[in-house]
């Protein structure tokens, strides 16, 4: 993110929060009488102006498209689409607290796959006030002020109400949860086999495919008859057995195949082809002799 501010005073520290790619940060600044700044993010960003000193305004302006709005109330916010230049300057104005949200493209689409209008995303809004987003901004700020914290699931469904109001995401409801196509199940599926010794997040897959990881989980049984999960320990313990020979040492193998040891490959191996890796090897290399 670029910015470039003068004017404004930190008070006190910054407090900030991160739920599942989704950073909130709290500002409380005083600002003198030529307070401003510039500002340009990568991905796009909901300001909410949490509180606003009596008789001042802060002014955003929109060079591209000519605009420029007050920030005159608290609770008054506005969303900044990713690379958009913003200009902000405080106007009689001595003091203000604000709510940033950063949050990024591959962060909505892991929340709501397919039901996100993506076109929204590029949409500025500048200046809004909504009853129902205000109340949770103020309690998702109010929880990065908590010295102690709630569990991080109250925190994301915060979050994810406020995002999912932002971006008028509705509820598919009545529609049968399709598989993947083969283009996306391809997509995951080279992803698995590229990367089948390393952990996987479901979060991960569900992005490459372009859906919400609840969807993107049945998609997948329903393409291929097992879960992501499985289908991935399949993909390891099938390279497993390409690495393995008559003189192969299974901690050695185990250390090369992101397993915790060997006791976790042998039961893994076990799970998926039936029989530990020492039996499976017996068999294999005594047919081949």
């Amino acid at each position: 993110m670029h910015s470039s501010t003068h004017g404004f005073s930190v008070v006190g520290a910054l407090k900030w929060r991160m739920w599942k790619g989704v950073v909130a940060d709290v500002w409380e600044v005083d600002c003198a009488v030529d307070a401003r700044g510039d500002y340009v993010s990568p991905d796009p960003r909901l300001f909410v102006a949490l509180e606003l000193g009596a008789g001042g305004s802060f002014v955003l302006d929109q060079p591209e498209m000519r605009r420029v709005d007050r920030h005159d109330a608290p609770l008054s916010m506005s969303f900044v689409p990713a690379g958009t230049p913003i200009l902000g300057r405080a106007e009689g104005l001595k003091r203000m607290k604000h709510l940033d949200l950063h949050f990024s493209e591959t962060s909505l689409l892991q929340r709501f796959g397919r039901a996100l209008d993506r076109d929204r995303l590029r949409e500025p809004r500048l200046s809004f006030q909504d009853p129902r987003m205000a109340n949770l901004a103020a309690a998702i700020a109010a929880e990065c002020d908590n010295a102690d914290p709630f569990h991080d699931l109250y925190g994301e469904g915060l979050v994810n109400a406020l995002l999912a109001l932002l971006f008028k995401v509705e509820r598919e409801a009545g529609r049968p949860r399709a598989a993947l196509s083969r283009q996306q199940l391809r997509c995951v599926t080279e992803f698995i086999e590229e990367h089948c010794f390393e952990p996987i997040r479901l979060s991960d897959l569900a992005a490459l495919a372009g859906v919400s990881e609840s969807y993107f989980s049945h998609a997948f049984k329903a393409a291929t008859g097992v879960p992501p999960h499985r289908w991935h320990m399949q993909t390891r313990i099938r390279r497993v057995q390409d690495l393995l020979s008559p003189g192969s040492v299974l901690t050695e193998v185990a250390a090369m195949a992101g397993f915790a040891d060997q006791a976790h490959l042998t039961r893994v191996f076990k799970a998926v082809v039936g029989v530990a890796p020492s039996t499976w090897m017996k068999a294999t290399f005594a047919r081949k002799q």
